[in-house]
């Protein structure tokens, strides 16, 4: 049958693919609107698997906080000019929607999660269809708190949540969670800095100590030095806070409230230093 005008705008608002996608999709489909919507998605499979070896640098991040349960997905793609369309944004936007609405517990799951009737990973091929980029979603991660809050520096690059232990000003927690995107903290104190890091620190430590012409009985203790140091400038809570250089973030806490601290965070970033 003829594919009119009419059927092709109509099958582009329900699919957002091209003009020319959709009136080869309809004509193939002999003007069936869901065998063309299927076509259109087995296309946008096909040009992921062509595209596997693609790298998916570019993308869109964002993060939104609810009553303690905070969360940030990242949508990735190959240009910075898909990763700026509206259409793309909405997508990443709905995915950031329905984990939250769901309270996901993993990227997996959130990608087999129904969005509109189909899984999430079958909506992202639908949108690989219509760019013709490798797309993916790359990051997901949530904290799950008595108190949470997110934030996304302008450009939908770089995000972060941060997870507290009681209720607190929506300013302070906006601060931390900005000082958190600003000075990318390995962990929240030195406590919970992993084992492999704070090795890795004293032997660079003892190696430049060494390089310095230091005795070898001194060595261990310089290199100690140099990782309270390494845990002032890299653990949030001891470092200092960046709109005032007097206080770290652990003093600006206990400044509202003696009891209150940080117990989660998160940071995802797409081509940020």
């Amino acid at each position: 049958m003829a594919v009119t005008m009419a059927d092709i705008t109509h099958l582009r608002k329900m699919t957002g693919a091209g003009m020319m996608d959709c009136k080869n999709a309809l004509t193939e489909a002999d003007g069936d609107f869901d065998k063309a919507i299927e076509i259109i998605r087995k296309k946008g499979q096909a040009v992921a698997a062509k595209r596997e070896d693609r790298e998916a640098s570019e993308g869109c991040v964002l993060a939104a906080a609810k009553d303690g349960f905070a969360a940030i997905v990242a949508l990735k793609c190959e240009t910075d000019f898909v990763a700026k369309n509206a259409e793309f944004i909405a997508l990443t936007q709905q995915i950031l929607d329905l984990a939250m609405e769901q309270k996901v517990a993993s990227l997996e799951s959130l990608l087999a999660a129904s969005l509109d009737g189909k899984a999430v990973s079958e909506r992202i091929i639908e949108r690989i269809g219509v760019t013709g980029e490798k797309m993916e979603l790359g990051f997901y991660e949530f904290v799950n708190t008595s108190a949470a809050v997110s934030y996304i520096h302008p450009g939908n690059k770089l995000a972060t949540i941060v997870g507290f232990n009681m209720p607190l000003e929506n300013q302070v927690a906006r601060d931390v969670a900005m000082q958190v995107a600003a000075m990318n903290p390995v962990s929240i104190d030195k406590d919970s800095v992993p084992a492999n890091i704070i090795e890795q620190e004293l032997n660079i430590g003892r190696e430049k100590a060494r390089e310095e012409g230091k005795p070898e009985n001194m060595l261990d203790k310089i290199a100690e030095g140099r990782l309270n140091k390494f845990f002032k400038e890299f653990t949030l809570l001891q470092q200092e806070f960046v709109k005032d250089a007097k206080l770290t973030i652990d003093q600006y806490l206990k400044n509202q409230d003696k009891e209150l601290t940080v117990v989660d965070f998160k940071r995802v970033t797409l081509n940020v230093d």
